[in-house]
């Protein structure tokens, strides 16, 4: 098995330090990739701090994957050694389960295997994209059209699908009003897809300082909440609110927001539980729902959408050497609006 470059945390909590790893081998349905850019996700933090739970170190984090094919298995069909392509969420499936055959691994009835934090299917551990390459198999990649520049891509393989699933879910177009909650990694993208599909946006945040940003992005509309009117002159105005904020919400307040047969959709999770009115439910016959990630149809989906529509992350290049200082800056919220890290710096992270 060869051996690569890679970050990794060596314990709960440690910072990230130069390492190396060694790759599976490239099996029949296996692309070996190398990795030109990795998107830091604020769920990285949280894996390698140890506050989802128990979890496997070294870790090697990085689940927003954006390279190039070198390597292609003799039984490898959808790709050929130069094509780019990119890695989410998950490299693995059951396969079998109804979700799997609908194109919704992400809810596998066996669990899906992560990108990283996880064991593969053979025995190994998962190693995720702080690294220069990584094996994956061909069913669990994803093609990134030539349009699209790869440091803007490597967000949208987590951000822009967790984004992009639940507008269309809940048919975001043409004369629907969605209100996005929060303006960082995943809110940015929610305006731009909103704006792409026809529909009118409204990006509701705390306070005032980043209305300009959300302009600039495609919002028809701003609105800082924490003005106690806002809710009421808000009332009944949006069909589809969707948070992005890892805060508890007032809920009541929030499904206030929504119009007859509107829906608030959580795809940030807060810290602890929630309460609400059921009133406020029965009040309009509204929906309060959560949605995860997505499949790798709707992902494929959501690449080729954005290749159209020339939407992209809002980056940040950063050397590998900077992985811990930009850590810090995402837990700060110091960053607009989504770090990507050069892998060709990662054999200079320790000059």
């Amino acid at each position: 098995m060869a051996t690569v470059p890679a970050l990794a945390a060596a314990a709960p909590g440690a910072e990230l330090e130069p390492t190396s790893i060694r790759l599976r081998p490239v099996g029949d349905h296996d692309v070996l990739i190398q990795i030109a850019y990795v998107g830091i996700c604020h769920s990285d933090i949280h894996q390698v701090r140890e506050e989802w739970g128990a979890a496997s170190f070294p870790m090697v984090p990085g689940h927003e994957i954006a390279g190039v094919v070198t390597q292609a298995g003799s039984g490898v069909k959808r790709f050929s050694v130069g094509d780019r392509v990119g890695v989410g969420c998950f490299v693995d499936s059951c396969r079998s389960c109804v979700h799997c055959r609908r194109g919704e691994e992400q809810f596998c009835e066996q669990g899906m295997t992560s990108t990283y934090n996880a064991v593969g299917r053979d025995g190994l551990p998962n190693y995720g994209g702080y690294s220069t390459h990584i094996v994956v198999d061909e069913n669990y990649v994803l093609a990134i059209p030539d349009s699209l520049a790869l440091d803007e891509a490597a967000p949208l393989l987590c951000a822009g699908i967790t984004m992009y699933a639940p507008l269309v879910r809940w048919g975001a177009g043409p004369g629907t009003r969605v209100a996005v909650v929060g303006l960082g990694g995943l809110g940015h993208l929610g305006v731009k897809f909103a704006r792409a599909m026809g529909a009118e946006v409204t990006v509701l945040s705390r306070g005032s300082r980043k209305q300009r940003g959300a302009l600039r992005l495609g919002a028809d509309h701003f609105r800082a909440t924490e003005k106690p009117a806002v809710f009421e002159e808000l009332s009944g105005a949006f069909d589809l609110v969707l948070s992005t904020v890892s805060a508890s919400l007032e809920l009541d307040s929030y499904l206030g927001l929504l119009t007859v047969g509107g829906t608030l959709v959580h795809v940030g999770v807060p810290p602890g539980p929630s309460s609400l009115s059921v009133a406020a439910l029965v009040d309009g016959r509204k929906s309060l729902s959560g949605s995860f990630i997505g499949g790798t149809r709707e992902t494929q989906a959501m690449l080729d959408f954005c290749a159209v529509h020339g939407i992209g992350a809002e980056v940040e290049v950063i050397d590998a050497k900077q992985a811990n200082d930009a850590y810090a800056r995402v837990v700060d919220g110091d960053v607009r609006y989504r770090f990507v890290i050069d892998v060709t710096t990662l054999g200079r992270a320790d000059s």
